[in-house]
């Protein structure tokens, strides 16, 4: 009987236990909520000078992008309906101010406010706190030590690496120039980009382009990549993912930790090499005495002014993010650029003959080279004006901003920059659609506010790569056309969709010939 007793009592005890937690979990709820409600309110006060597209009062604008290839266009029409910037709502409580003229975004990217703690938060487990999502002094810091690695004298030597990986891919899409199929070409460029930042930035020859599956896992690496860039869409857009504990219980939280894992397995094994290397071998000198210095050198032998070198934990970060950001975003730079000659075959023509006069004779392109293709580069520009690697970027203010118009937006603020709606915005570029690389003639651009096209963004936290990128790019697309004619397929035509860089739906798909058979 005293056994039953104290069974009751502290079933009875239990009951209450549960009863109260799920009241004051209750509680806790519904005051989130309040707190949620008021800052909603308080938002929609302060961006009330900026109106937007009709919403759906609890999606948002989230429902109104299809993911079908037409989400980007369907900004720039917004753009046309509300001048240089309006708002936007991801579900019911996120509001981003999005600008999309020159004079906007100049205000914003002269300021080094950091990056917003919504997406760029989502990033932190696969890229760590590196150069691309941190803020203040360890930006700073971090921005200092790192800009060595991308002085002329490290740049220099880099091109032939990128033109020996553009040879290997252009030799294995012999097979395709034999027929008349297209083929999805941004699956290639992007082993042959990481091929390119494997030997460039890290002394690595991975062979990822001609061995299948890639040493190392080198291709599984890149299907990671793909996989953490949508699943960060994913979660941008589903309101429920932005808690924490939510993503990591759901199906697409366990998916995003086991390629996290992928990632973090190939940038450790290329940092733990390194390291066993340079035990006896401290000094720079040392090091360039035996080979051209890298990305990764300088990175682990950087020093401030206290002789402070970087954390094992922000070295990873800085790996990790330019693995990421050197070799995806070119990818999407270089395939997009090979689609938009395809795509003008009189453009394409014109940069074919500059490249075999330029070449003189050869293959491959060499550091002297990069500046005799102006026409060609022009064109590089052209597409990334159409067809921006980084579609769009956003920030958080630490206070508020006035922008030329005199409107003010406050502290606390998203403001999204819409680099593809400045891009092809026809307030400030003529026929914007056209695809016409004399808009950057020296006296065209001279015309236009440098913020007009912002393809590597600009100000203080402009994209410390940018030299890299344009010199990949000039390489292998002239290689390309030295050797082949490209065209595209009406059939296939691709479908633009913003990820973490500017993909296609269905690929980007081309047709090539070799050049000595075209009549």
């Amino acid at each position: 009987m005293e056994l039953f007793e104290t069974l009751k009592k502290v079933t009875l005890d239990s009951y209450r236990i549960h009863h109260l937690v799920a009241i004051f979990s209750l509680v806790y709820v519904i005051l989130k909520i309040s707190k949620l409600i008021v800052k909603r309110n308080e938002w929609i006060r302060a961006l009330e000078t900026f109106p937007g597209p009709p919403k759906h009062w609890l999606f948002g604008h989230v429902r109104e992008f299809k993911q079908d290839g037409n989400d980007m266009y369907k900004v720039v029409k917004w753009g046309e309906s509300y001048p240089l910037a309006f708002q936007m709502w991801f579900g019911p409580f996120v509001s981003i101010l999005n600008i999309h003229h020159p004079d906007y975004v100049k205000t914003i990217l002269a300021s080094t406010e950091p990056k917003d703690d919504l997406s760029y938060r989502f990033l932190i487990p696969w890229i760590g706190d590196g150069l691309l999502v941190s803020g203040g002094q360890k930006w700073f810091r971090h921005r200092r030590l790192l800009t060595p690695g991308f002085h002329y004298d490290v740049l220099k030597p880099y091109v032939k690496m990128m033109s020996d990986s553009a040879k290997t891919m252009l030799d294995k899409w012999e097979t395709h120039s034999k027929s008349d199929e297209s083929f999805e070409l941004f699956e290639h460029v992007s082993l042959m980009t990481l091929d390119s930042i494997m030997k460039c930035a890290f002394s690595s020859n991975t062979n990822c382009q001609t061995v299948r599956g890639g040493e190392s896992g080198t291709n599984s690496y890149i299907k990671a990549v793909y996989e953490l860039s949508d699943l960060v869409n994913v979660r941008l857009r589903t309101f429920p993912y932005h808690s924490e504990w939510i993503f990591q219980l759901s199906p697409h939280g366990y998916k995003y930790r086991k390629a996290c894992n992928v990632a973090h397995s190939h940038t450790e094994e290329i940092i733990r090499k390194r390291k066993e290397a340079l035990k006896d071998e401290k000094e720079l000198g040392r090091i360039q005495a035996k080979r051209n210095l890298d990305f990764l050198d300088i990175l682990l032998c950087a020093r401030d002014e206290d002789q402070q070198g970087l954390s094992d934990e922000a070295i990873r970060a800085e790996v990790d993010t330019f693995m990421f950001e050197g070799h995806d975003t070119t990818a999407s730079g270089i395939s997009w650029t090979l689609y938009s000659l395809a795509c003008n075959p009189e453009h394409q023509q014109i940069c074919r003959d500059e490249v075999i006069s330029a070449l003189e004779g050869r293959d491959t392109m060499e550091w002297e080279d990069l500046s005799k293709i102006p026409y060609t580069t022009m064109c590089i520009k052209e597409s990334l004006r159409l067809y921006p690697p980084v579609p769009g970027m956003s920030r958080k203010l630490t206070k508020p901003m006035t922008f030329f118009d005199g409107r003010t937006v406050p502290k606390g603020c998203l403001v999204g920059t819409s680099i593809f709606g400045i891009h092809r915005n026809a307030t400030v570029w003529e026929n914007p659609n056209a695809f016409d690389p004399l808009r950057f003639l020296p006296k065209n651009s001279a015309k236009r506010s440098p913020h007009a096209f912002v393809p590597f963004s600009a100000g203080p936290r402009n994209c410390i790569g940018q030299n890299f990128a344009m010199n990949e790019l000039k390489v292998v697309v002239a290689q390309t056309l030295k050797r082949y004619q490209l065209t595209e397929d009406p059939m296939k035509k691709p479908k633009m969709i913003p990820r973490l860089v500017l993909r296609s739906l269905n690929g980007i798909h081309v047709k090539i010939k070799p050049v000595d058979l075209v009549p």
